[in-house]
Order: structure tokens, then C-alpha cells, then sequence
């Protein structure tokens, strides 16, 4: 886990210091969904002001930081980083969307099976052999997200649940666009798109509509929650295997809920339940499978 040097303290190896970032930054993300829960206001003001928060945060953080290679380095992802912008604008957008009008369970239980598309994303477009247990996994999971839908059948969440595997879809284009092109360095597409979602969704929201109560929970969600774990969510996972943050990813399909089960007292429904089990349980076989194949590596 550690390397010394003479005359220098421990320093951590670099899959280390990938689990340690990819863990941080899963962890700072998971209350997101309850932020969003506890703000009054339709979709589009949330996305208006959580992406305005959170882009302008990473481009002066990015300025403050790189100081005068800051153009350099947002010039330096090209076509590539405006199309993953898009993506995340819209990723932002409708998972925004999800969130305020399906429960969170259904939300992070669909959008939790992002890399199983991505996996066959890269299998289609970049030809990347895809193995078996992978295939069986999304069959599972197609299932198990049928499930969740026909449970939402009748209750005004059926839109929300679309719009979610709209979300975990334009994700899973952006891991296949990232592995297309790693060694661009992805964190300015994550502050263009932000500010793309905020300019898209401000002809639909009404700014000022928020109040000093939806103030108070924005600013931490758009100024310290997004910024800091996308950051190193986009950094970590570039050090360790996919299989390792599969499984680091589902801490927030497990927390997200239980933040809202404690604060607001949301409870999933039954097909929820049984469709986040079922999900969840896939992704961990198949993450620890994928351990074991590529453990002689």
C-alpha cells in the first residue's frame, strides 16, 4: 500500500491513492440526492442554479489552481471534452429530473447499472471483447429495472424512472467517450457542462423563485458536494480497474437511500426493494469476478 523512500515519509502507490480518492469522492457524493429532495422548487431552477454553482466552482478552482495554464488545460480536452459537456449536461439535467419525480431508490438503483451499458457501449463502438458474466449481469439488470418500472406503473413515477436510465444512458456514453480518449484530462468538461445544463434549463426555471431554506442547501450542493466529488471521482477511478470502482460506486446506491430514509422518511416501494437487490447483487459478482480475472494482472 505504501512506498518508502529514504529520508521521505510513506507514500501511498498510486492504486491506493485511486481507492482512497474514488472512496472520498463516493462518499461526498452520496447525500446528493437528499439535497436535492430538500430543495422546493421544480427541476428546472435546481438545475439551473446546481449547475451554476458547480461550474463556475471548477473553472475558478481550476483557474486558482493551474493559474495561467488554466486556458491551456480547458483548450486541451477539444472536441472531445465539449462532447463529454454535453453529456454531462444532460446526465446533470436528467438525473435532476429523476430524483424530483420518482423515489431516490428507483433513481440510483437504474443508474447504478451505468457501467454495464458502458461496457457494451465499448463493445459496439470500440471493439472491446465483453465477456460473458458482463452480458448475463445486464440481462439481469434489464430485468430487475422492468421490474422497478411496472411497479411505478399508476403512481406519477413511471417519468422519472425513464428519465434516470435516460441519466445512467448519457453516462455510459461518457465512460465510452473517456476510455476513447483517457489521457485528456476530463475535469473541465465536468465545469462546461455544468454551465451548459444551467444555460439550457434557465429558459424553463424561475431563478428567484428559491427561498433562504433551498439557498442554504444549494450552495453546499452546487459550491462544495458536486465540485469536490466529481473531481476526484474523474481522478481516482484513472488508477485503479473498473471492476474495483463498480464496487466503489454502489456505496451511493446504498447510502443515497438511507440518507433519505432517515431525514425524510422515504421508503421504497416493494418492487424497489426486490429491483435494488437483485441490481446491486449482480453488479457485486460481477465487479468480483472481474477482480479474480484480472488479479494475476
Amino acid at each position: 500500500m505504501t512506498e518508502r523512500i529514504a529520508g521521505k515519509p510513506p507514500r501511498l502507490s498510486s492504486h491506493a491513492t485511486g481507492l482512497l480518492l474514488t472512496t472520498i469522492g463516493v462518499l461526498v457524493l452520496s447525500p446528493d440526492s437528499l439535497l436535492i429532495r430538500l430543495v422546493e422548487t421544480d427541476a428546472w431552477t435546481i438545475v439551473f442554479w446546481r449547475g451554476t454553482l458547480t461550474g463556475l466552482t471548477i473553472v475558478v478552482g481550476t483557474a486558482v489552481w493551474l493559474r495561467g495554464s488554466a486556458l491551456a488545460h480547458y483548450r486541451s480536452v477539444g472536441r472531445v471534452g465539449l462532447v463529454l459537456a454535453v453529456l454531462f449536461a444532460s446526465q446533470l439535467t436528467l438525473f435532476t429530473t429523476s430524483i424530483t419525480h420518482t423515489s431516490v431508490a428507483n433513481t440510483l438503483v437504474i443508474f447504478a447499472t451505468t457501467p454495464l451499458f458502458a461496457a457494451v457501449l465499448s463493445w459496439i463502438f470500440l471493439g472491446e471483447p465483453v465477456p460473458l458474466r458482463v452480458w448475463l449481469a445486464v440481462t439481469a439488470s434489464l430485468g430487475a429495472i422492468v421490474y422497478i418500472f411496472f411497479g411505478s406503473i399508476g403512481t406519477g413515477r413511471l417519468g422519472g424512472d425513464f428519465a434516470a436510465a435516460g441519466a445512467a444512458l448519457a453516462m455510459a456514453i461518457g465512460l465510452t467517450v473517456i476510455r476513447r480518449s483517457s489521457h485528456i484530462s476530463m475535469v473541465p468538461a465536468w465545469g462546461i457542462g455544468a454551465l451548459l445544463a444551467a444555460g439550457f434549463n434557465v429558459w424553463f426555471a424561475d431563478p428567484f423563485s428559491i427561498t433562504g431554506e433551498d439557498v442554504a442547501v444549494l450552495i453546499p450542493s452546487g459550491v462544495l458536494v458536486l465540485p469536490i466529488a466529481f473531481g476526484l471521482i474523474a481522478l481516482g477511478p484513472r488508477r485503479i480497474s473498473a471492476p474495483e470502482t463498480g464496487l466503489l460506486m454502489l456505496l451511493e446506491t446504498t447510502l443515497g437511500p438511507l440518507w433519505v430514509w432517515w431525514i425524510l422518511e422515504e421508503q421504497p416501494n416493494f418492487e424497489a426493494l426486490v429491483g435494488g437487490a437483485v441490481v446491486i447483487a449482480v453488479l457485486v459478482a460481477n465487479s468480483l469476478l472481474g477482480l479474480r480475472r484480472s488479479a494475476p494482472a
